[in-house]
């Protein structure tokens, strides 16, 4: 983990290009959740950790990529 703002983050992997991330600040821990931003939109989503797992695993068979195991995604 680096010392630095969550907006910074953000920014610097939306330049790279990352097409999805998961960020679970103060907030979201509070609240059980995860906020996923997808690149290319404004908004973000909050939702639980096992829902976001969930959603990313289906959108990676649609695809056709493999998804991570169970055991990999959960630690």
């Amino acid at each position: 983990m680096r010392n630095e703002k969550i907006n910074y983050k953000v920014r610097e992997h939306s330049l790279a290009k990352i097409p999805v991330i998961l960020a679970a600040g103060k907030r979201e821990v509070a609240e059980n959740t995860v906020a996923l931003r997808r690149l290319g939109q404004q908004g973000q989503s909050s939702l639980t950790l096992a829902a976001a797992i969930e959603q990313l695993r289906a959108e990676a068979a649609e695809r056709g990529r493999p998804a991570a195991p169970a055991a990999a995604a959960a630690s």
